[in-house]
């Protein structure tokens, strides 16, 4: 279980909540697909996978949870057709079309009885809680989806206190001086893709990527006052991933040296499982605070 994404908080009290008491609260909000109507369903699933036991791997003092997410997918293109079908017949019947709030509730009426034919789509999101470092780590691209796991979370457990991860400088400002050459960037390294965006309201945005980012066009549009929203790097040769002005890391990607330690398991699911979340939570036990350094360190 190797992580693509990571959403940072921190835990504004003491986790003390034991696994087996973790599990049992999860219990009572456990994943149930959707039923007929029901447009989407979330709950919580064994880390492991369905067929798993436990609704919580602890391994390190770490707690794995994971939210499955179902929702029914209905194409707008076959809900358009149905509508147009609809008020054609109404306008043949009427001599003229319905207006705009019929059109609503038609709408409305349409997909009800399309929902329970409709396909079912899941995606899994993990996290993990760390008690001792007082962070918790979601394995989400968006922010929206992560903290729907954290609010599945709370109305579990009853409360969550946990905020997002905040630096003292601005990460945008502070990647921008790193490909101006104004500030070291110590362990992590710029790669070839970057997107600059210029801070005004309406300002352009230029994307590269497979680009060197000491090029002269590169630092023609910095010296044309674009600023750095997000950068590929690497950190220590060790992982691989882009930073967004958000302090969001995405495209994680871990080094082959790491992954071939994890592949010493052996071929027992939940033993490799075990060993990629024990070498993985390592691994960003040393990245985490790094980044949160090259940043300026954690905000109070």
């Amino acid at each position: 279980m190797w992580f693509k994404n990571l959403r940072l908080y921190r835990l504004t009290e003491p986790f003390t909540t034991s696994a087996e008491a973790l599990a049992a609260a999860l219990a009572a909000r456990a994943f149930r697909p959707c039923g007929g109507q029901e447009p989407v369903s979330i709950g919580w699933e064994a880390p492991l996978g369905p067929e798993a036991g436990t609704l919580v791997h602890a391994a390190g003092g770490r707690l794995m949870v994971c939210a499955r997410r179902q929702e029914k997918v209905l194409p707008p293109a076959v809900v358009r057709e149905r509508l147009d079908e609809r008020v054609a017949e109404i306008q043949a019947r009427a001599g003229q079309p319905p207006g705009r709030r019929i059109k609503a509730a038609l709408r409305d009426e349409l997909i009800q009885d399309l929902l329970p034919r409709a396909l079912a789509r899941s995606v899994r999101i993990h996290a993990y809680i760390d008690p001792g470092r007082g962070w918790g780590v979601v394995d989400s691209a968006t922010a929206r989806r992560a903290e729907e796991l954290l609010t599945l979370l709370r109305e579990s457990l009853g409360s969550l206190p946990v905020r997002p991860l905040a630096t003292r400088e601005p990460q945008s400002a502070v990647m921008t001086a790193w490909l101006l050459g104004q500030a070291d960037p110590g362990p992590f390294r710029p790669e070839d893709e970057c997107e600059l965006r210029d801070p005004s309201s309406e300002g352009a945005v230029a994307r590269c990527r497979r680009q060197d980012l000491d090029a002269e066009e590169i630092r023609a549009h910095l010296d044309a006052g674009k600023q750095v929203q997000r950068l590929s790097v690497s950190w220590n040769d060790r992982l691989s991933c882009r930073l967004d002005e958000d302090l969001a890391v995405k495209r994680l990607r871990f080094s082959d040296v790491l992954l071939e330690e994890a592949a010493d398991a052996g071929d027992d699911a939940a033993a490799r499982f075990d060993a990629d979340f024990a070498l993985m939570s390592l691994e960003l036990d040393r990245f985490i605070p790094s980044l949160l350094e090259a940043f300026g360190g954690e905000a109070d």
